[in-house]
């Protein structure tokens, strides 16, 4: 019989390494599970070398976009009511290739039944195709096959990813129509400056009329803009690539987060769209099972905000240290006080999950109220901006015809 050496958390978070006789990976997986140890790392002791059966990920796309997420969303919650109703998870895992929205995802999920028919754990095997799930993703799997409750888990996932899409969602609807407003008022200006003013002007010139000053700065910005269009656009080109790279480093990413938060408006909009992020998933990883310090760890990286991560990331430490999860909160300032005594309170009853999904449910309406806020406010700044700067143009054209009609 095969010997295995495994790698696994007890029940009080503490790792435990060890060996146990198995005929397959799988069944030494169950034989542990059954000692109440959630197995991180599994490896067959053979002759001529260890065969390892641990996380791996894959080189290329290592991020869900948003039409993989809706995908892997839907082929969830397909998947749940296939193991609702007794099909074994191959059989559930056949029937979701067959049924497969194209060929990407198919060829995908043909990989993890491959493995999973060889003995790999579901958690594991999708940890291959991170294009289409998550390390949050994975581990609640892995909880669902730890607790043998797989199903109502990809239930509860399933849910959770189309919550999270409706949180994004909300923010980037609502900046949609002042998008549109801004691109088409710039359109606007850029045809009036490069092709209407220069005619208008070009022939109250010829009349040899003294030009308003209003009329001769209109001109003398109307000619800068075409004759050195193409410098502009290199620059503005060059800027945002460096905007980019500036954000993309971690001192540039720490100090535009903040400048994200602390900007009226529109940074409570972001604060209260990242705490009904956490809350809700926090609760969906510990209801579905996984360990607290280990659902903190997953939390962090679905926070978009880079003081968000740190704080909570100091919260993680802090309870590894045997502090509980509402005092390092209070302490780092990032999260409102609100969230930290509810968080405390739950602690407290034992009831930390349900408290959660409160907090959650009433910062996703605080998300409605401030998203209507905030375009409430942007839409008359927008309208107000571009008249003026239309204003500013046919006062400026206008004042040399009316001068012109007096003569």
């Amino acid at each position: 019989m095969p010997i295995f050496e495994y790698k696994a958390i007890g029940p009080n978070n503490k790792v435990k390494r060890g060996i146990v006789d198995a005929d397959t990976a799988r069944d030494a997986r169950l034989k542990l599970k059954r000692d109440n140890l959630y197995v991180t790392d599994l490896r067959e002791n053979l002759r001529k070398g260890m065969r390892k059966f641990s996380i791996r990920g894959v080189t290329g796309i290592t991020s869900v976009n948003k039409q993989r997420a809706e995908q892997v969303a839907a082929v969830t919650r397909q998947m749940s009511s296939l193991l609702q109703a007794g099909i074994p998870l191959a059989e559930a895992l056949r029937m979701v290739i067959e049924q497969a929205p194209d060929k990407r995802i198919e060829s995908a999920f043909r990989d993890i039944r491959e493995k999973v028919t060889q003995g790999v754990p579901f958690g594991d095997a999708v940890l291959q195709h991170p294009a289409y799930f998550t390390d949050l993703y994975s581990n609640m799997v892995k909880a669902g096959e730890s607790s043998g409750s797989l199903d109502q888990v990809l239930s509860r996932l399933a849910g959770f990813l189309q919550t999270q899409a409706r949180i994004k969602n909300k923010v980037g609807a609502a900046l949609i129509y002042p998008s549109v407003m801004i691109v088409v008022g710039i359109v606007v200006v850029a045809i009036l400056m490069t092709f209407v003013v220069p005619k208008v002007t070009k022939l109250i010139v010829a009349r040899g009329q003294n030009l308003p000053l209003p009329t001769q700065i209109l001109v003398t910005t109307s000619k800068f803009l075409v004759g050195y269009w193409f410098p502009l656009m290199l620059a503005l080109i060059a800027l945002v690539v460096a905007f980019q790279m500036f954000v993309n480093s971690d001192r540039g990413r720490l100090m535009w987060d903040r400048f994200k938060l602390s900007v009226p408006v529109f940074g409570d909009l972001m604060r209260k769209q990242s705490m009904a992020r956490f809350t809700v998933t926090l609760a969906t990883l510990l209801r579905s099972g996984v360990p607290a310090l280990q659902a903190i760890a997953v939390t962090r990286n679905v926070l978009d905000n880079k003081i968000l991560q740190n704080a909570l990331q100091e919260v993680h430490d802090k309870v590894v240290e045997g502090a509980d999860i509402s005092t390092p909160m209070k302490m780092s300032g990032a999260f409102p006080p609100t969230v930290a005594y509810m968080v405390g309170v739950g602690e407290q009853a034992g009831n930390l999950e349900e408290m959660l999904e409160r907090i959650a449910a009433t910062y996703d309406e605080e998300v409605d109220l401030a998203t209507q806020k905030l375009t409430s406010v942007i839409e008359p700044m927008i309208i107000v901006a571009l008249a003026v700067v239309v204003a500013c143009i046919v006062i400026a054209i206008v004042m040399p015809l009316l001068q012109l009609q007096r003569v």
